[in-house]
């Protein structure tokens, strides 16, 4: 299996297509792993060389030794580039995946061609509903909040329509390390980029989903006004908009991506 050490874990990532071709990073979202992708891979690997990893904390990545915040999250995404000998790349994050984008667009832009942030914000929740929801699965373990995961996720009609990818979803949470899970949520309690997000001049595109109780549309209108040049556009989903709505964010993706 293809694993990135960083010197305090090992990172797992999955490539598919030619590394003839333009390079896209998709970045998950916390409690899942790299399989959420599984559509847009697909759609992107005809001619695209597609780079998809876990998270670190996540899958089948480690959490590593050293306290986990958001510069460590970008400075893994990097890595991951400098170890596959790739200069720049197109870059798709989703809810903390779109934090680390957020955080490359700034920190890390010369290694961007094009920057997707999907189903996030500039500052996700507040400090003390993240770190008591670490405490939580640190103390109780992963089922004490993967009950709870379809509603923040997806839209009821699609929990009644899809049970089996939703139920899919939640044993993969399920499934998470505990700890990996809390570090994360812990980072994600220190994250606010508000003050320099209007750093960014790769080229954005900022995907909502229209009944995302989590990071909402007026999050990613925020975002699109502080980028100059940026744009937003909405689909009719939840939280995790590329599972709930694929067909329409991978055609989205891929005009953005290809234009």
């Amino acid at each position: 299996m293809p694993y990135l050490d960083t010197g305090d874990t090992r990172l797992y990532y999955r490539t598919e297509g030619s590394a003839a071709q333009p390079c896209v990073v998709l970045s998950n979202s916390l409690g899942t792993d790299l399989s959420m992708w599984d559509a847009q891979a697909a759609a992107l690997a005809g001619d695209h060389f597609v780079v998809r990893y876990d998270a670190r904390g996540h899958g089948q990545s480690g959490t590593g030794s050293a306290p986990v915040d958001l510069a460590r999250l970008g400075s893994d995404v990097v890595a991951l580039l400098d170890h596959l000998a790739i200069e720049r790349a197109a870059f798709v994050g989703i809810s903390m995946g779109g934090m680390t984008g957020q955080w490359l667009g700034i920190h890390a832009p010369q290694r961007l061609t094009k920057l997707v942030l999907a189903n996030t914000a500039a500052r996700i929740g507040t400090a003390e509903g993240w770190l008591a929801r670490a405490g939580q699965v640190r103390r109780d373990g992963m089922a004490a909040i993967a009950d709870g995961a379809a509603g923040r996720w997806f839209t009821p009609a699609f929990v009644e329509r899809e049970p089996a990818i939703v139920a899919r979803m939640a044993g993969r949470l399920r499934e998470q390390d505990a700890q990996g899970y809390a570090a994360c949520c812990e980072a994600l309690a220190h994250a606010d980029l508000r003050a320099a997000v209007a750093q960014i001049a790769v080229p954005t595109l900022i995907v909502a989903g229209e009944h995302d109780p989590v990071t909402t549309v007026a999050d990613g209108a925020w975002l699109q006004q502080q980028m100059a040049g940026a744009r937003l556009v909405t689909v009719a989903a939840s939280h995790i908009s590329n599972v709930e709505a694929p067909a329409a964010f991978t055609t989205l993706l891929r005009a953005f991506l290809c234009g």
